[in-house]
Order: C-alpha cells, then sequence, then structure tokens
C-alpha cells in the first residue's frame, strides 16, 4: 500500500491530468497539449496551467470545479446542504444548475421554477438554464415562452439562449421564425458559434449550397482575426472545417 503522502500526490496528479485534459478538449487544442499532458503528467499539466489558464491572462479560462471532476455527486449534496441551511435565490439556483450539470433535469426544472418568482422572475441566468432545461426535454414551446421573456436584453442577440431559442422554434415547427432568428446572429469577423449552427438548420434543410457557401465564408475570415479572436473561436472554425469537408465529400 502506498504511504499517504505518495497517494496524496498520485490523487492530484490525476486531477490535474483531468482538469488540463478537459480544458485543453474544450478549447479545442487538444492536438498541441493532450499527448504532452498525458505522457509528462506533472509537468506537462505545470506547463499548460501557466500557458493556458493562469491568472491574469487576456483570454478568460473556464472555471473547473476540482471537486466536480473527481466526484459529481459530492457537490450536488454539499449544495443541498447549503440549501437546507440557507434557502436564497443564489444558492436555489446554484443548486439547480448542478442538476441541469448532472442530466437531472426534472429535478433542476422543479427548483427553477419555485425559483423564479417575484423579485427574481425575470433573472436572466435562471431563465436561460430553464430553457436549456426545458430543450433536454422537449419542451420546445415552454423554452420559446420562457427565452421571450429576456429576448429584448443588450446581451439575448449574441448568446448561446438566442442560438437555444432558434433551435427551439425549428423544432416547434417555426421554421421561417427560426431561419429569421439565426440571420440576426449572422455577423462577419463574429459570432462563428451562431453561424455553425446556422449551418447545421440549413443542412437539415437541405440546402446544402448555403451551408457550403456560409461555412467557406467563415473559413476565409479566420485568416484576418486578430490571434486573441481566432483563439477564441478555434472550437468553432475546427469543427466548420470539418463539415466542409464532410458536405465536399
Amino acid at each position: 500500500m502506498l504511504p499517504f503522502g505518495n497517494s496524496y500526490l498520485y490523487y492530484v496528479e490525476i486531477t490535474l491530468q483531468v482538469i488540463c485534459a478537459l480544458h485543453c478538449i474544450r478549447r479545442g487544442n487538444q492536438n498541441r497539449w493532450l499527448w504532452i499532458i498525458v505522457f509528462l503528467p506533472m509537468v506537462g499539466c505545470l506547463i499548460y496551467i501557466f500557458s493556458e489558464i493562469r491568472p491574469g491572462r487576456n483570454i478568460r479560462a473556464p472555471q473547473i470545479d476540482i471537486a466536480a471532476v473527481v466526484n459529481p455527486g459530492a457537490k450536488v449534496k454539499k449544495l443541498e446542504q447549503t440549501v437546507r441551511f440557507s434557502d436564497t435565490f443564489d444558492n436555489k439556483i446554484r443548486l439547480a444548475d448542478a442538476y441541469l450539470s448532472a442530466g437531472d433535469t426534472r429535478q433542476a426544472v422543479e427548483l427553477y421554477e419555485k425559483s423564479l418568482t417575484g423579485a427574481f422572475a425575470e433573472n436572466e441566468h435562471g431563465l436561460t438554464q430553464l430553457a436549456t432545461a426545458y430543450f433536454e426535454q422537449e419542451r420546445y414551446s415552454e423554452v420559446i415562452n420562457t427565452l421571450k421573456k429576456i429576448y429584448k436584453t443588450q446581451r439575448f442577440q449574441s448568446s448561446k439562449a438566442h442560438i437555444l431559442f432558434a433551435k427551439a422554434l425549428e423544432r416547434a415547427g417555426q421554421t421561417e421564425q427560426a431561419e429569421s432568428e439565426f440571420k440576426l446572429m449572422k455577423g462577419r469577423y463574429s459570432n462563428f458559434e451562431q453561424r455553425y449552427e446556422y449551418v447545421l438548420f440549413l443542412e437539415r434543410a437541405d440546402r446544402i449550397e448555403e451551408a457550403v457557401t456560409l461555412l467557406e465564408q467563415m473559413l476565409d475570415e479566420a485568416p484576418q482575426l486578430s490571434s486573441m479572436e481566432r483563439k477564441n473561436n478555434r472550437v468553432w472554425l475546427s469543427k466548420s472545417k470539418e463539415e466542409l469537408k464532410k458536405l465536399y465529400a
């Protein structure tokens, strides 16, 4: 049996590997970093952290909960205890978010609906998360009605919630309205995720030539982006390149 000190370092090393691997996959830069993280565990992870996610970088790194990675259920239980001790709106929303992340949409929806009342009825984060849970339950009309409450807010137009709204309209059979929403998100040299989702919409409508044209336009714009913009949109540019290859084939 390993001594406590060595055992502790082993679990720290594994945890760091998991965190760094998840981060680089989400950023779409696994080709450059994943082998370093896997084959040089501690050293590779430290290099990655200082190069890609250290504090003070201009690009904001995703916040990764170490406890949630190692034991996802522990976060939910801890938040349930917190809510029992302090039944505040913020605590309930954090718990509902944890339910949603864990795939428990039933409990997530119940808690969001109970929480989004009174002074908090139009809380933007809560409504977006509730709509996300509804979408996963295929309750598309409720997604639409929920997101209409924040449709006119400044951040909505270029948000993931707007993508969700357009996709819900399509699945509810309102394809013309869905396309209108996708077109509102078509700004050049920006909104790569939104335009990628529009490409998928065009493919589902069997409008392949239009999808190819939009993908080519997005990839033509890539060299004109700043290094930071390219990094921020790396995942969607990579997905667009793969999608274009598939359509050419």
